[in-house]
């Protein structure tokens, strides 16, 4: 084995979907897969077979059509995790099973209600029930960060010696601090008498703010797999980040000893606006990597700088990690050539209908706007490319009147199944009384859980994008829509996710009629 090689795996489909917000569906976890293969990701954790139906069909989805990087799923430390898992990933030309099982006192106490001793042996059959099904077993200590040092090196050792090939120290609570970290992994290399027949991965969590430092650490300590996701999300405060810890990396070349990923540098951007696209979610601009700001400067020492010779204020090349630098201004003079090479340098194929679509739709907003940016077209995919036309409810059009002295009032028109229907309502402003329209022709009330808007461009003609997360028969759903019109963006916003809730919920239905 290449001691230089670390191992690069994706939870974006797993942990990183648990984070309130960031539910993908069966078809979306797909596209993201390919997306995640096309980056060189080494190992995808697809989900988690046994959690639903839904994540065991886009597991299996992923295992059937995903080719170049292993496919896993998680499972608990008993036998109809691992089975469900299994099956899952069967169709997968390389698979893994990931079987974990908490090893703190904490947990063993309040969580499990177990002693060390019957979780050992929960976990010496779990991983020996694996093994037998698949040859790659990774047995993780669930947080291992608060465990004795002693009953790990146990654990690890047992797991081993039923057939474990990768053993995940995660710091599932985000609770060490690198010195800590390095010092656990190398204790375990040095305690653990068979660890050399195994792989040490970490899965770091960002609790304090120290998830990739952690897991840079542990590669320090000989750890050569790390557990990450895209655009650092997941629970709570999300997991370490992948474009971080692999451009640091590249970056810190010889502080980290030579040690390189099979990861292709140049998809990282691509693959960071995929995530936000499917899941309407916002990247800060100061993230590192993939933020809008990591190539901006608005100091003029910095610009000068720049200016000169890039790499005095910056220790990549945006290029690297396919951040589009010199950009093409598009307007309402463009062709289709250049609206082609955009999409292209964006990572965006579309079909030959799909993208005389959204040409039109393109020269239409042209003449709304002097320039169009980027998020800009990515805006006019979404709504009108990859989202179809399957929707219970549609927003056909809407009439507000408001001022000063009076009560905002708006009159809605919409398609249910077919029928139109007028309503009308007054609010505390034009949003909301537009919202309380569509409201009436819902059977129950949606709970706002969030609501955000945001301009995706500059100057007093940007296209807004609004964002709204409800919870209506206890199902939670997210929507996103983008126009120039702050009041026609939240509407729309929140029939789509109406629409998926509505959606959600007939899926539940048919799934409980055939229990």
């Amino acid at each position: 084995m290449d001691d230089k090689r670390v191992y690069i795996f994706d939870t974006t489909l797993r942990d990183g979907e648990q984070a309130p917000g960031f539910s993908m569906t069966v078809e979306e976890k797909l596209q993201m897969a390919h997306q995640l293969a096309r980056l060189g990701v080494d190992i995808i954790e697809a989900g988690f077979a046994i959690a639903s139906k839904g994540d065991f069909e886009a597991i299996n989805l992923i295992a059937r059509e995903v080719r170049g990087s292993k496919i896993c799923s998680l499972a608990r430390a008993n036998e109809n995790d691992i089975k469900a898992a299994a099956e899952a990933i069967a169709p997968a030309e390389s698979k893994r099973i990931h079987t974990f099982i908490a090893t703190s006192d904490i947990h063993m106490q309040y969580k499990l209600k177990k002693t060390k001793e019957e979780v050992l042996e929960l976990a010496k059959k779990a991983v020996r029930f694996a093994r037998n099904l698949v040859d790659d077993v990774e047995f993780s200590c669930e947080d291992a960060t608060r465990s004795s040092k002693e009953f790990l090196y146990k654990i690890i050792e047992k797991a081993i010696e039923e057939g474990a090939t990768t053993i995940n120290i995660p710091d599932t609570v985000g609770y060490t601090t690198p010195l800590e970290f390095y010092e656990l992994i190398k204790d375990i290399k040095n305690s653990v008498p068979n660890i050399d027949k195994a792989i040490i991965s970490v899965h770091c969590h960002n609790d304090l703010g120290m998830a990739t430092a952690n897991s840079l650490m542990a590669l320090k300590a000989g750890a050569r797999q790390v557990e990450c996701t895209i655009n650092a999300i997941g629970e709570r405060s999300g997991n370490a980040g992948l474009e971080e810890v692999v451009m640091a990396l590249v970056v810190r070349k010889e502080y980290f000893d030579n040690l390189y990923t099979s990861i292709n540098t140049k998809e990282i951007y691509k693959t960071s606006r995929l995530l936000c696209r499917i899941t309407s979610s916002f990247v800060q601009p100061n993230k590192a990597v993939v933020g809008d700001n990591a190539f901006a400067h608005e100091s003029g020492i910095h610009q000068h700088g720049v200016l000169s010779n890039p790499m005095t204020y910056e220790i990549m090349k945006p290029e690297d990690v396919g951040f589009p630098s010199n950009r093409v201004v598009l307007g309402k003079h463009s062709g289709r050539h250049a609206l082609k090479s955009r999409l292209s340098e964006l990572g965006i194929e579309l079909s030959d209908g799909d993208f005389e679509k959204l040409f039109e739709e393109f020269k239409a907003l042209s003449d709304k706007k002097k320039y169009i940016y980027d998020e800009d077209i990515e805006a006019l995919i979404y709504k009108d490319v990859i989202h179809k036309d399957a929707d219970a409810i549609k927003l056909l059009s809407f009439q507000v009147q408001t001022g000063d002295n009076m009560l905002p009032t708006a009159t809605v028109s919409l398609e249910i199944k077919g029928e139109k229907k007028i309503l009308t309502a007054t609010g505390d402003g034009p949003v909301d009384s537009v919202i309380k329209a569509i409201e009436k022709a819902l059977p129950n009330e949606p709970v706002f859980l969030d609501y955000s808007i945001k301009a995706l461009t500059p100057n007093t003609d940007a296209q807004a994008e609004a964002r709204v997360l409800i919870e209506m028969d206890g199902i939670k759903s997210s929507g996103v829509a983008i126009d120039t019109d702050i009041v026609k963006a939240s509407a729309k916003a929140f029939v789509d996710a109406v629409n998926k809730s509505l959606f959600k919920k007939q899926v539940k239905d048919k799934t409980l009629e055939g229990v």
